[in-house]
């Protein structure tokens, strides 16, 4: 587990608390994020097979996690499957949407992406699924 590379799911706090939760316990197999955020840090697209470690908020490692797939997709195009895996109680891609375009707006105007940034439509997102391999004891 110490040699993989850590994935860190939300901001420190409540939020990464509910979603490690969450991917632990297999409720949420599939997670989304801005494909101009790879680009911007210069880091490739998450790719199939690949695994990482998910830590909690004080840096404990809670589970290895591998992707299973990887798309991206326009804002306007993520599909229902993708909305419900992410395990969060989204009942429709509204709901979904609402909770991200608040997250990633709140997070981009004054961070890595810059003021110029909007999200629109045609903003793509990445979306990929995984599977836990395994839980930390």
């Amino acid at each position: 587990m110490d040699e993989l590379p850590v994935f860190e799911f939300a901001s420190q706090g409540q939020l990464r608390e509910k979603l490690v939760a969450a991917i632990v316990a297999g409720e949420k197999t599939a997670t989304s994020s801005l494909a101009v955020a790879y680009a911007s840090a210069g880091e490739p697209l998450p790719q199939v097979g690949q695994r990482g470690t998910v830590i909690d908020s004080a840096g404990t490692r809670r589970a290895v996690i591998e992707t299973t797939a990887v798309e991206v997709s326009p804002l306007s195009e993520v599909p229902l499957a993708h909305a419900v895996a992410e395990g969060e109680g989204y009942a429709d891609v509204a709901a979904w949407r609402a909770a991200h375009t608040k997250f990633w707006s709140s997070r981009t105007p004054h961070g890595e992406l810059g003021p110029n940034f909007r999200l629109d439509d045609s903003t793509l997102i990445v979306l990929e699924r995984f599977t836990v391999v395994l839980e930390a004891r």
